[in-house]
């Protein structure tokens, strides 16, 4: 076998990319050398690696096999080139987080790490759960941070921290201005304003809450914390949220958080990893790194 660490190059930018056009970019190749090349490692393995559908390349069996093995050959080969060259590993990573994270924990987590490693190199996808997992599994994100669940048996998916959601609502709602305790009943006839099925927030309200409430109003569900958090104080409908996200416009008196005890709203957050991803010194020193900041905090 005669396959080149070039073919392999272009064959997992191939994957990650989707088409042959990218990909050429990704490596810094002509199209028509990128094309070649996975023409001939395809042609040396006997076997297509890729479903054809268009212009876009879909990894067949074969290709989901075989591209975590060259993601690790070209890692390893990385780190062997740099050691003969007495350099230290560079950083290169891409990184992903869904919405709550990104815009209330990864930023400082980021800027922290680049002050210790300021020749690292970070890139970062914003999603929301359901997407940032399809992203790892698809080896197009090396890590992740998450607020919901993930049971798929390839991603190993690592305690991080918790966070806790609250429900919220403008000072003037009805149930704001209730002079006692709240009751699960008190909620039977609220408007809601939620985030979308597959994100993280909304996973915990479906199982915390629907299930005391089946008939809940969801009104409205929204992409972002911040458009939710806006509808909310100007005094249309409560929203279930991270209390991260609440805590700018609670402090401004703009939303109020109700004493909701009968709801367990803590969440675990995970760092999310392919289990047949090769973790490079600088993955694993990232890994190490957001550990460490939450032992600092605690």
């Amino acid at each position: 076998m005669r396959m080149t660490l070039r073919q392999l190059a272009v064959f997992v930018a191939v994957a990650q990319e989707g088409t042959v056009t990218r990909a050429s970019d990704a490596v810094r190749l002509t199209q028509s050398a990128a094309s070649m090349a996975l023409s001939d490692l395809e042609d040396g393995l006997g076997s297509p690696l890729f479903d054809r559908q268009g212009k876009r390349l879909q990894l067949n069996d074969l290709g989901r096999y075989l591209l975590p093995q060259a993601l690790e050959i070209l890692g390893r080969c990385e780190a062997f080139e740099q050691a003969a060259k007495g350099e230290l590993q560079g950083i290169d990573l891409r990184l992903g987080a869904t919405l709550t994270i990104s815009d209330y924990l990864i930023p400082d987590l980021m800027a922290n790490f680049l002050l210790q490693q300021p020749q690292a190199h970070l890139q970062l996808q914003v999603g929301n759960t359901r997407q940032i997992i399809e992203a790892v599994s698809q080896f197009q994100l090396d890590l992740a941070l998450i607020e919901g669940s993930c049971h798929l048996p390839q991603l190993q998916c690592i305690h991080w921290q918790d966070d806790e959601l609250a429900v919220c609502c403008a000072p003037s709602h009805p149930l704001a201005q209730l002079q006692r305790k709240l009751s699960i009943d008190d909620f039977k006839d609220v408007e809601w304003i939620l985030r979308e099925e597959g994100s993280g927030t909304r996973e915990v309200f479906d199982h915390a809450i629907l299930q005391d409430l089946p008939d809940a109003n969801i009104r409205l569900t929204l992409g972002h914390n911040e458009a939710i958090l806006k509808i909310v104080a100007g005094g249309i409908g409560i929203a279930c949220i991270s209390k991260l996200a609440i805590a700018p416009l609670a402090e401004k008196n703009q939303v109020v958080i109700l004493d909701t005890p009968f709801w367990q709203l803590t969440r675990p957050l995970f760092m999310l990893v392919h289990r047949q991803k090769y973790q490079g010194p600088g993955l694993k020193a990232f890994m190490q790194f957001c550990e460490d900041q939450v032992k600092k905090e605690a």
